[in-house]
């Protein structure tokens, strides 16, 4: 039987693949505070790959689905992480607004963007991370502490503008930029986990706004169907991912707080490094 352009059993191990991945990335989403984005993403794109996504709309449709399924597991992960007095309140405060201007920014450029800029955003962004976790000395840092006033806003923009870009709940900046001006990773982690909360709702709202002409364009495409795609958020890929995700975030929080400093940022550059190779390959 061949649905959507598919086997059956084709789409049968499509969707034990996205359940598995819903786990990982809800494990990760509470080790890194990263909301799981950057590992949806990679996984999104394959899956959509083999769906016949066309490439034009590939990237798009797999980021705005990822920032769809990080609104419930982000929301777990920053309660779990703020039952145990870890996310710094005063940071959300300064950055709230500036960083939700930059999420309905990044929705209108991905409207127009074409579909090369979602990847070079993505590997320029998780290979920097990476390099900072992987080599960092103490004495890389941009300050003793996060500055106050106009810089400080800026960097909430950027972060809400590159984090729609990329399909992450903003951990990825946020946990570099902290660790720059000396914040411990643990605190970076939990209060990322509250940035992604700020990020994905708007961000996944932007993103189903961004695919309407898409969708109109590419009427008779199998995976656009396939997915039951509200502009570029697949319906299908979030039901499947989201409860798995879910369930396993918290179990991330505990082993997060388990783990050393050091060894949580070898652990999360070295996921980066990986993942950033992935869209590295495909500019290529």
């Amino acid at each position: 039987m061949v649905i959507a352009g598919l086997e059956a059993s084709e789409l049968l191990e499509l969707a034990l693949l996205l359940v598995a991945v819903g786990a990982l990335s809800g494990f990760l989403a509470g080790v890194f505070g990263i909301g799981g984005g950057a590992i949806l993403v990679p996984v999104f794109y394959e899956c959509f790959r083999l769906a016949g996504v066309p490439l034009e709309v590939r990237m798009p449709l797999c980021i705005g689905t990822s920032l769809a399924i990080i609104i419930p597991t982000s929301i777990r992960s920053y309660r779990a992480h703020r039952a145990r007095g870890a996310v710094d309140m005063e940071i959300l405060k300064s950055w709230w607004l500036p960083v939700l201007i930059g999420v309905i920014a990044g929705s209108i450029t991905a409207r127009y963007a074409p579909e090369r800029l979602f990847k070079i955003v993505f590997v320029v962004v998780a290979y920097s991370a990476a390099a900072r976790l992987l080599l960092a000395r103490e004495t890389w840092k941009f300050g003793d502490d996060l500055p106050r006033g106009p810089l400080m806003k800026v960097y909430g923009l950027f972060i809400g503008i590159l984090s729609t870009l990329m399909g992450v709940g903003g951990g990825l900046f946020s946990n570099l930029l902290m660790t720059f001006y000396g914040r411990p990773i643990h605190q970076a982690v939990a209060t990322s986990s509250a940035l992604a909360v700020l990020i994905s709702i708007p961000g996944a709202l932007g993103y189903v706004y961004a695919g309407w002409p898409a969708a109109a364009h590419y009427p008779d495409v199998a995976a656009l169907q396939l997915p039951f795609a509200l502009g570029y958020v697949s319906l299908i890929g979030a039901v499947l991912v989201m409860p798995t995700s879910m369930l396993t975030a918290g179990l991330g929080v505990r082993v997060a707080h388990a783990m050393s400093k050091r060894t949580l940022e070898i652990a999360f550059g070295c996921y980066l490094f990986i993942v950033g190779g992935r869209f590295m390959i495909s500019l290529l």
